[in-house]
């Protein structure tokens, strides 16, 4: 017994979050939480994916998309400018942030319909999303992570243990505006809780328990519960073991399940929160040494910027 609990605290997946207290280290969130997923890559080799949070501006929704194919791309760039509102695209590798002020409702369903192979990665009014099958060395690389700036950011390496080792099977996962998760360790109950959710409208991009958790998440949070009441129903409602990020506009908060055997350390000071999977991760950091280091308690929620 003891043995298991052993395996299941030092192996599957390594996540990441950083979240500044002051807005004059902004321009630093990109090239600290490049190095927290880098130095997490020995925890998943197989993808890595990081969400970043910047309010610069309120008034244009950006749309995160993966576009694999180039020919599509500079189809779909074309139709956008002439279908929505004010359009800017931002490309990085295969994924496009699309710009704009039209609303969630026109744009998603606009996509879905004519354009089925477009993943959208996420949305919001100020989040960005980039994921990708890879080395999460390789992945910071490619998506430039350390010229990123923002108030918070989120990240994951993966170790594909249930589903496959895809574009839609990597976190952060996003199903809901400005919403996002990532989760090291597995869920015994996805499957009914998924068939639960599609009858209230969900839908799912792959068979990744952990975007089951991200829409049980969004679900909640759609009518009108907190974040922490929400995360207070998931340790009734998800069966296994896990250590979630769970992002917002605002903020981001941890939780580890009642069994706690996922490994998570934190470390706060006056100028920022740092989490992850373990030390090593935010080694880095300036002034780590002199903050305030400790494991999150089994099933107690813990929350910034709410």
């Amino acid at each position: 017994m003891l043995s298991i609990r052993l395996l299941n605290y030092y192996y599957m997946c390594g996540i990441v979050g950083l979240y500044f207290k002051k807005k004059k280290l902004h321009s630093q969130l990109g090239k600290y939480l490049s190095g927290m997923l880098d130095n997490m890559s020995s925890r998943g080799p197989d993808s890595a994916g990081f969400a970043v949070y910047n309010n610069v501006s309120k008034m244009y929704y950006k749309y995160s998309l993966c576009i694999a194919d180039k020919f599509l791309a500079n189809k779909f760039e074309l139709e956008a400018k002439k279908k929505f509102n004010d359009v800017k695209i931002k490309n990085l590798s295969d994924h496009y942030v699309l710009e704009t002020l039209s609303t969630p409702k026109t744009v998603i369903p606009f996509l879905k319909k004519n354009y089925e192979t477009i993943l959208i990665v996420g949305y919001g009014k100020s989040i960005e999303i980039f994921k990708q099958v890879g080395n999460p060395k390789d992945i910071v690389k490619k998506f430039k992570l350390e010229d990123f700036s923002g108030s918070h950011g989120i990240g994951h390496t993966r170790m594909a243990t249930e589903s496959a080792i895809t574009i839609d099977g990597s976190h952060p996962y996003s199903t809901g505006e400005d919403e996002c998760l990532v989760h090291n360790g597995s869920l015994s109950n996805h499957n009914n809780l998924r068939r639960q959710l599609v009858k209230q409208g969900k839908s799912f991009d792959s068979l990744n328990d952990t975007e089951v958790a991200a829409g049980y998440i969004s679900n909640n949070l759609s009518k009108n519960k907190s974040l922490d009441k929400t995360l207070k129903n998931c340790l009734k409602d998800l069966d296994g073991f896990y250590t979630f990020i769970a992002g917002t506009n605002k903020g981001f908060a941890v939780l580890r399940d009642e069994i706690a055997c996922k490994p998570a350390v934190i470390a706060e000071n006056s100028d920022y929160v740092a989490v992850a999977s373990e030390f090593q991760a935010m080694a880095h950091l300036p002034n780590v040494n002199n903050a305030k280091i400790y494991e999150p308690e089994p099933g107690v929620i813990y929350t910034w910027g709410k």
